[in-house]
């Protein structure tokens, strides 16, 4: 497509790739029989979560404000995990989720007096596997405060609990899954087989070109027909629901000379709009760019952040003021990370729509950076 038509900055989701991850998703879920939710934590576009209903169970929230976002843009109640929940904020989560996840003991003997009836609860507890390299990102390692140790647990489950929840994976495969299963196993079985819902969290990255689906789909299946108890099994996918949907649409400002490689200066930034970059730290793919040529160039942000710099990519031409960097794969995790520091502005939120046009749906300024402030 003719990215020059798109104002700059932008992140522009294609609604025809969201809706083959979509219906991807919606096949294991039925030949599978589990529910797939939506993690919000990874993928927030609400404006298309009436089309993300269609296809799966609901979403999966991690704070009240997420909750809330699911109740009034999906129209249904949450499932909610929050890794400590604020008391003056816990009747409200009550009204608006249809499953809660305490990640301590004592988060549950805390709220112990005020769980429902018409609510499902569950504990998190840490599966002792994780084949995750980065630890920022790593929620099982041994000295994760996120779960419940197995030791800390006795062999039944606690007044009111009917679930149990981990997360282990990070785009991981349905391979990795299966080895993170026969750790919670071995650890949680008596436990299981009390459970009436078990929660695989996310990290299955599902829509990847190179995942098996069929490998998961047996895999699932051979679990619920080893635990005839469990009545509900729940993946909740972030990164998958949104993977390869689109793009941050940004434009050369400048060039500056310095250095072995030139600067090509852009109207995004790095810390502001790409953090999950600079925090991984992964190098993203820029769509035209070349494995070598003699026009290399390092890519800089906008802000006054020294470090809001990558590079380097090769190109084809010389670049120049005025030239379109389109950065792939922009609508999961990096566009709900986004931050006003350094008062940069915020990048215009559109859709591509199935047939090519382009809808604008949100547009930032001055007031969404004072308002984050006082």
């Amino acid at each position: 497509m003719n990215y020059n038509n798109i104002p700059s900055p932008a992140y522009v989701l294609e609604e025809e790739k969201l809706i083959q991850n979509l219906t991807l998703l919606k096949r294991v879920q039925d030949e599978a029989g589990v529910h797939i939710i939506c993690a919000l934590k990874g993928f927030s576009f609400h404006h298309v979560f009436p089309l993300v209903k269609q296809y799966l169970h609901g979403a999966t929230a991690s704070s009240l404000h997420e909750a809330k976002l699911v109740f009034e843009k999906m129209n249904v109640k949450a499932h909610t995990y929050c890794p400590v929940y604020v008391p003056t904020e816990f009747d409200e989560i009550q009204a608006i989720s249809s499953h809660i996840t305490f990640n301590s003991l004592s988060q549950y003997e805390q709220f112990k007096p005020k769980l429902k009836s018409d609510i499902s609860y569950g504990l998190r507890v840490n599966p002792g596997y994780s084949e995750i390299t980065t630890d920022l990102y790593n929620p099982a390692s041994p000295n994760s405060r996120l779960g419940i140790a197995s030791n800390l647990l006795s062999d039944v489950l606690p007044d009111g609990i009917e679930g149990l929840h981990f997360h282990a994976l990070c785009e991981n495969t349905s391979y990795t899954l299966e080895r993170v299963l026969a750790s919670f196993e071995k650890l949680y079985e008596p436990l299981i087989k009390q459970a009436k819902w078990l929660n695989f969290g996310g990290g299955h990255l599902i829509t990847r070109k190179d995942y098996e689906p069929e490998h998961l789909i047996q895999l699932l299946k051979a679990f619920k027909q080893k635990y005839p108890n469990i009545k509900e099994i729940i993946l909740e996918p972030g990164s998958a629901v949104g993977w390869q949907t689109g793009v941050l649409v940004s434009t050369v400002l400048d060039i500056v000379p310095n250095g072995n490689n030139p600067t090509a200066m852009l109207d995004v930034s790095f810390t502001c709009h790409m953090p999950d970059c600079l925090e991984m730290p992964y190098k993203p793919t820029v769509l035209g760019a070349v494995e070598n040529s003699e026009y290399e160039y390092n890519l800089g942000g906008m802000s006054c952040l020294a470090g809001d710099v990558m590079g380097t990519w090769c190109f084809e031409k010389e670049l120049k003021i005025g030239d379109r960097i389109i950065f792939d794969d922009m609508i999961h995790y990096t566009m709900v990370k986004t931050t006003t520091f350094n008062g940069i502005n915020l990048p215009d939120i559109g859709i591509l729509k199935q047939d090519g046009s382009y809808t604008l749906i949100q547009k930032f300024g001055y007031d969404d950076y004072k308002k984050r402030l006082s």
